[in-house]
């Protein structure tokens, strides 16, 4: 091409002037520009950008305007440092109830199993045994579902059975089980494996047992049956099966609108520290199905791990006195 050609394409400023209203000609995205170029930045807003730590806009502003994109549901995208996360996910538990809050895990002590930080705070926990409809309306044991919760209404824990069903109908509340206590992230942190074994009073050398692992596999204590002619009595022991503390029941397991205390002693049977309660639920619900309400509580300095077995202790509890739907007068007090 020739000087003359060159001229007369090259850009001239004061006739390639646009007219007014007719919008720039900016670079295309690809657009590099000369060594050192940082590319284009497009069109100066309006408002100048907040510096770093801006607290935001003032009390009463009236949001964006209409039409400002809103992210989708599910936004996983965390915000500015320090902004609090509203809605964490959690575990729900198939067939539990939706929207109850769980307990925000405190800092783990030391020496503690993983998931048994919940309890190293609390020295009392509520233990609500669902209502199975299948279970009431057939007559045909279900395995048995419990909320654990903290004094405020918390769930701390979900607890589900791991059973059969030739085992659950034909054994009855003997049976033996397996009782997973889940986390609020959905994860097993307590294991109840109780064996099968004789519940009768006339069988000394066959009384019932349990053990509590925390993690799955470790075990951390037992609760013990002792024989005894008219008391229900049990033995809680450590990992290595020294005896720490006794559980003493009444004479007569029955109720008439009124709870029913296992109470938590020393060794020396003396000093009380504690109490199992199991509590009235009502006429209807005591006398028909056996969902039932317990109350535990223990000394808030007391070992995790036993608390731990404390929990075990009242779903044994639970299977040996409180499960069988067709003793109603055991349950009501309602002789028949």
């Amino acid at each position: 091409m020739d000087t003359k050609d060159m001229q007369m394409n090259a850009p001239h400023p004061e006739t390639d002037v646009l007219p007014p209203g007719y919008p720039p000609q900016y670079p295309p995205a690809a657009f590099q520009g000369p060594p050192g170029h940082t590319g284009y930045h497009g069109p100066q807003a309006a408002y100048p950008v907040p510096p770093a730590g801006y607290p935001g806009p003032p009390a009463g502003y009236p949001g964006p305007p209409a039409g400002y994109p809103v992210p989708p549901a599910g936004y996983s995208h965390a915000g500015p440092v320090g902004f609090p996360v509203q809605n964490q996910p959690v575990y729900n538990p198939p067939g539990g109830p939706a929207g109850v809050p769980w307990m925000p895990a405190p800092p783990p002590p030391l020496n503690c199993p993983p998931g048994l930080e919940y309890l190293s705070q609390i020295n009392q926990v509520l233990v609500h045994q669902q209502i199975e409809l299948l279970e009431v309306l057939t007559g045909f044991e279900t395995n048995n579902k419990y909320e654990i919760k903290n004094s405020l209404g918390q769930r701390v824990y979900f607890a589900v059975e791991d059973n059969d069903f030739c085992t659950r109908n034909c054994c009855g509340p003997s049976r033996p089980f397996t009782l997973r206590i889940i986390d609020n992230m959905g994860k097993e942190v307590i294991t109840l494996e109780r064996p099968l074994k004789c519940s009768s009073c006339c069988f000394p050398c066959c009384l019932q047992e349990l053990e509590i692992q925390a993690p799955p596999g470790v075990p951390i204590g037992y609760v013990i049956q002792d024989w005894h002619p008219c008391l229900p009595k049990f033995t809680i022991q450590n990992e290595k099966r020294e005896d720490v503390l006794k559980i003493i029941g009444p004479c007569v397991v029955c109720s008439c609108c009124a709870d029913i205390d296992f109470e938590i002693k020393s060794l020396d049977e003396q000093i009380v520290v504690g109490k199992i309660s199991k509590q009235w639920s009502g006429f209807v619900r005591e006398a028909f199905t056996d969902a039932d309400n317990f109350g535990i509580q223990f000394p808030l300095d007391l070992d995790v791990k036993m608390k731990a077995v404390m929990v075990g202790a009242c779903f044994l509890i639970d299977f040996m006195f409180f499960e069988n739907t067709g003793n109603r007068e055991q349950r009501t007090g309602v002789w028949q």
